[in-house]
């Protein structure tokens, strides 16, 4: 399967065979649905678990950005229920996946799983969680930032891994070049942490 396939397809081609994985989510291992077609179906993948091991709790609105089947969004629900959790993909089958395991785990409450264009333009977020599609290329790349990291509330926090060798300091340069609409600076990015090869940065929006 492409890379493409996971970031930029709506409708994955491979065949939409669910199983069922144990995987550990917020310190609980719990039975999830996953499928061909999305990012990481068989686990959590390791960016994703060095991320979770530096996030701070849940804010109360929370933007899981490139969502696949949930690992961050369901991680975030279990640990702050009364969250308002936004799950974006571009990927039906993803977020399709995600809906039915936040039913699983009773988490449906908190969990809207969208399309981006399906997001209302004015909705603004406390916190942003990502493991972002770093092998869509740069500008892809940074045109999905751009649309969403400046949604990033007075105050709050994005936090994103990124592959070291796959331009973690770039990016961080990048970021801290950025200015809104406004001509405000994003804010400030900095390195929080660093695990087998990914760093962790944090955005904190002035």
């Amino acid at each position: 399967m492409s890379t493409a396939d996971h970031y930029f397809t709506a409708d994955p081609a491979s065949a939409d065979e669910r199983r069922i994985i144990r995987a550990a989510i917020a310190g609980r291992e719990v039975d999830l649905e996953t499928a061909p077609g999305v990012f990481s179906p068989d686990h959590v993948d390791l960016g994703t678990q060095v991320l979770l091991r530096h996030l701070p709790p849940p804010a109360e609105t929370v933007l899981d950005l490139g969502c696949g089947w949930g690992p961050l969004a369901l991680t975030a629900a279990l640990q702050r229920p009364d969250a308002r959790i936004t799950a974006v993909d571009v990927n039906r089958r993803a977020l399709d996946l995600l809906e039915r395991n936040a039913a699983r785990l009773g988490a449906s409450a908190a969990i809207e799983a969208r399309e981006p264009q399906a997001v209302p333009a004015d909705r603004t977020f406390a916190a942003i969680w990502s493991n972002p599609p770093i092998r869509i290329g740069k500008p892809a790349l940074h045109a999905l930032l751009s649309t969403w990291l400046p949604r990033l509330e007075s105050g709050g926090h994005a936090h994103l891994v990124v592959q070291k060798n796959l331009g973690a300091d770039s990016l961080t340069a990048w970021i801290a070049r950025q200015r809104d609409d406004a001509g405000r600076s994003w804010g400030d990015i900095e390195k929080v942490g660093s695990a087998k090869g990914f760093r962790v940065l944090r955005l904190t929006r002035r």
